[in-house]
């Protein structure tokens, strides 16, 4: 019943002893509610509210046109089934196609999606790279789907756009299995996706620039190295700094949104101190951790010593830096050291949106979690403020 894609996230050791144990700390099921379901896109969604002795859920799972399983997941009980992805007012189906490619033809291969402007180009192209955690090619969270609003805004007005599935969204459980680093989870599918967009019709080859997003963008300047030929680069609220201070500053916040946290929230949260701290402490030559916050202990050991605001200052090509001023995970912290490290530098431009948070969708007050439930658009001021910087560098 599962999708080719769900069968590489829900094995069935996933299923019983991940999913399942999960599951069982919920306590004795005492009810399944009717489910609700809706369409999204080819998509059908379908809603199952759970009532067990400790808590109540929702178990949603996502079918494709044949109605198989391409993914599950728990949603809050009072969130029986988000809004569905509408279409933001900036995307012109009309001027753009799209078909379906794949990137790569190894054990690794990822379903990905072009989307083309309609005309005889050639066209300047854009790769999209995603945060972290195991994203599709829409970069999907909740009913928002930031990197399809990015595409079709962007090839609206002229810009191709490339998007794929990350590895580990494709192939969880096996790359569980391995000692994998930021390489493996983000820069080489995005070179590849990269030399695949230069080889395709009506694409300017010479013309081509990545988008990272959060972790994509602190990969960034890995993936221009490794390249060499990149146009520029767009830093879509990227971290400068290490990912386990990006985890402790965002697991704080949260911590703290409601006042002093609880002695449970407080537990955990010196918990994930102390496992930063042994992160810290990790050096070149010494035994190391097999995972740790999440990782395995070799994915913090071979950034122990990468400092992405100190490689992107090498880079000559254009680069753009977009950050919310809402953002709780990447903050002004990160842009501040962007900043410092391109301190006179022409080629690096920056924009602020007080208004948008990591998603670079519009809300109000202190920002949350929360919000992310809420269905919205990536805001048409940071479509256009790409697009006029990509064609300004086209003529």
């Amino acid at each position: 019943m599962l999708t080719t894609a769900g069968q590489g996230r829900f094995s069935e050791d996933t299923l019983r002893n991940k999913i399942g144990a999960r599951i069982r700390t919920f306590g004795e099921l005492n009810k399944i509610g009717d489910p609700v379901t809706a369409q999204d896109g080819a998509d059908t969604l379908v809603s199952f509210p759970l009532h067990f002795a400790a808590m109540s859920v929702n178990l949603e799972f996502t079918l494709d046109r044949a109605l198989h399983i391409a993914n599950l997941s728990f949603r809050p009980s009072d969130a029986p089934l988000p809004k569905v992805w509408q279409r933001p007012a900036y995307s012109h189906p009309a001027s753009f196609t799209e078909r379906e490619l794949t990137v790569g033809s190894d054990e690794w291969k990822l379903g990905a999606t072009l989307t083309m402007p309609v005309g005889d180009g050639p066209f300047p192209g854009v790769v999209l790279v995603h945060g972290p955690g195991p994203n599709d090619r829409d970069e999907t969270i909740y009913s928002n789907r930031i990197f399809r609003d990015l595409a079709e805004g962007l090839a609206s007005r002229g810009i191709a756009v490339l998007r794929y599935d990350k590895r580990t969204f494709i192939y969880g459980d096996k790359m569980g299995e391995l000692s994998y680093t930021l390489d493996q989870e983000v820069v080489e599918d995005a070179d590849r996706a990269i030399a695949l967009l230069r080889q395709q019709p009506k694409i300017a080859a010479n013309r081509i620039y990545v988008l990272g997003h959060s972790l994509g963008g602190y990969a960034a300047p890995r993936i221009a190295a490794r390249d060499g030929k990149l146009a520029g680069l767009i830093f879509f609220a990227a971290n400068a700094r290490p990912i386990e201070d990006m985890a402790l500053s965002q697991n704080d916040y949260v911590a703290h949104l409601n006042g002093d946290p609880t002695p449970q929230v407080q537990q955990r949260l010196d918990a994930l101190k102390a496992e930063v701290a042994k992160a810290k402490a990790i050096q070149p030559g010494q035994p190391v951790p097999q995972m740790l916050l999440g990782l395995p202990g070799a994915y913090l050991l071979d950034l122990k010593n990468y400092d992405p605001a100190a490689q992107v200052a090498k880079l000559r090509m254009p680069l753009l830096f977009l950050q919310g001023g809402r953002d709780f995970q990447v903050t002004a912290k990160d842009l501040e050291i962007w900043k410092t490290a391109l301190a006179g530098r022409t080629n690096a431009t920056f924009k602020e949106y007080a208004a948008l948070n990591d998603l670079f969708i519009a809300g109000q007050g202190r920002p949350s979690p929360a919000e992310y439930l809420k269905a919205g658009n990536v805001d048409a001021s940071v479509i256009s403020d790409i697009a006029v910087w990509i064609t300004h560098r086209e003529n």
